[in-house]
């Protein structure tokens, strides 16, 4: 019994222990473990996310509490569905971040599609997102749905209940493994006063002239969790075959994002269609645009994102697509992708990527929340955290350390001291074992 009680006691301590480590996770990971070498990373999902399985029908569906991040994964054909209990105050937004297996065969039209819809079965909205448009091969993709509060707009206004869809289309010759998906439900407060509702007709949308400056060495991350941030300049990286690269960047209201990229020369001349591309998604992860998957001979080639609107509030009343999607300040996402075929073509390796990246405008004015923005703003921090390239985890980081230090104590002090306890207890343990079976191993 008093072995018994001693183990106890070193599996509490280690129980203890663990928590405190855990707390301090930001800390103490290591990234960078979870991939075999000389392999692309794997897609950051977003740490903490609650594990959930998607119903097959209305009936069944599990709640998405606002704000959470959920994870789940999808077979060919499936349909998952997720209740929203929503208020008639706040616009609603849900993503979905599909991820297959790197390397895994899809087809064109295989794609990602999320709705959003009321008790009646009516689609609030509905998104899809694909491979064909910016290369096929398998790789990250995300789409989102939407109930926004309108005046005038007599469907999906009402408070109650809500249900998300989220459906994979997949060709029969397409690798039938599951894809992992992330999921979230961000809300956006209504507005004191009804403003604008109709979309500007006219913005800049001439190219602005390449930014001047030093040229900066910058890693991206490798989800929406960890996406590097960036400001107006010019950044150099490595991108590897079939790797995927998250940067994200401020956009206030009233400011305009371009971006392009560049991918280097190498020894060779062999063709590889659809070689590299980029993409940009709104804070609530939804795709705005994508630019032409552009392919590859052995010379430099580069790539844009279309001219787009500035941000504002009333983008969300246009009719285009894309354009609509500048619909609210925050951080906006570029995604980087290289195919995996370069490595069969020009070998396995890191090629050059450069990027450039160009916000303009004054920040003005946001359009008046009846309460906390939330993602949507800029704040200055968030531009700190862009100059030094802070992403989401580096930020998480930097806020428990200074939990740390306002404890007065360090993360080394915290795991010797409980190293310490684990082994003092573990002593104590062995002593009430002595007289007794030897220990198994």
């Amino acid at each position: 019994m008093n072995g018994q009680r001693s183990r106890g006691r070193v599996a509490s301590a280690a129980t203890s222990v663990m928590c405190l480590a855990a707390a301090m996770g930001a800390v103490v990971a290591l990234p960078g473990q979870a991939w075999a070498a000389g392999g692309p990373a794997p897609y950051a999902f977003e740490p903490g996310g609650r594990p959930i399985a998607g119903a097959t029908t209305t009936s069944e569906a599990k709640t998405l509490d606002t704000g959470a991040v959920y994870r789940d994964a999808i077979e060919p054909g499936e349909k998952r569905f997720y209740r929203l209990e929503l208020t008639k105050n706040t616009s609603d937004y849900v993503s979905a971040v599909a991820v297959p297996e790197s390397g895994t065969k899809v087809a064109y039209g295989d794609q990602i599609e999320v709705s959003l819809q009321n008790r009646e079965g009516t689609d609030c909205s509905s998104n899809s997102s694909n491979f064909g448009a910016q290369g096929v091969y398998a790789r990250p993709i995300a789409a989102y749905a939407h109930r926004v509060i309108e005046e005038g707009r007599s469907t999906c206004q009402e408070s109650g209940t809500y249900y998300v869809v989220v459906e994979r289309t997949s060709d029969s010759e397409s690798s039938p493994a599951p894809w992992e998906l992330e999921i979230r439900h961000v809300t956006e407060p209504g507005l004191k006063e009804t403003g604008p509702t109709e979309a500007p007709s006219q913005w800049p949308s001439a190219s602005p002239e390449p930014v001047a400056g030093t040229v900066r060495e910058r890693a991206g991350g490798s989800g929406f969790a960890d996406a590097k941030g960036l400001e107006t300049g010019e950044w150099t990286t490595r991108i590897e075959p079939g790797e995927s690269l998250f940067y994200r960047v401020p956009v206030d209201w009233g400011q305009q994002l371009f971006a392009s990229a560049d991918l280097g020369s190498s020894d060779g001349e062999k063709f590889v269609g659809g070689a590299f591309s980029v993409s940009l998604y709104n804070p609530a992860r939804g795709f705005v645009d994508g630019s032409n998957a552009v392919s590859y001979d052995g010379k430099q080639k580069t790539t844009a994102l279309d001219p787009l609107p500035p941000v504002a509030y009333e983008n969300r009343f246009g009719s285009r697509s894309g354009d609509q999607d500048m619909r609210f300040a925050g951080w906006y996402y570029l995604r980087v992708d290289l195919s995996p075929e370069m490595a069969a073509a020009y070998g396995r390796k890191p090629y050059g990527l450069t990027l450039r990246v160009n916000v303009k405008g004054t920040p003005k004015a946001g359009p008046g929340y009846d309460g906390p923005a939330g993602l949507f703003a800029v704040t200055d921090d968030d531009r700190d955290a862009a100059a030094s390239g802070q992403g989401v985890e580096d930020a998480a980081r930097s806020d428990t350390m200074a939990l740390v230090a306002a404890g007065g104590i360090g993360t080394g002090t915290v795991l010797v001291l409980g190293l310490g306890v684990w082994t003092l207890l573990a002593r104590r343990g062995g002593d009430g074992d002595r007289g007794g079976a030897a220990p198994a191993r």
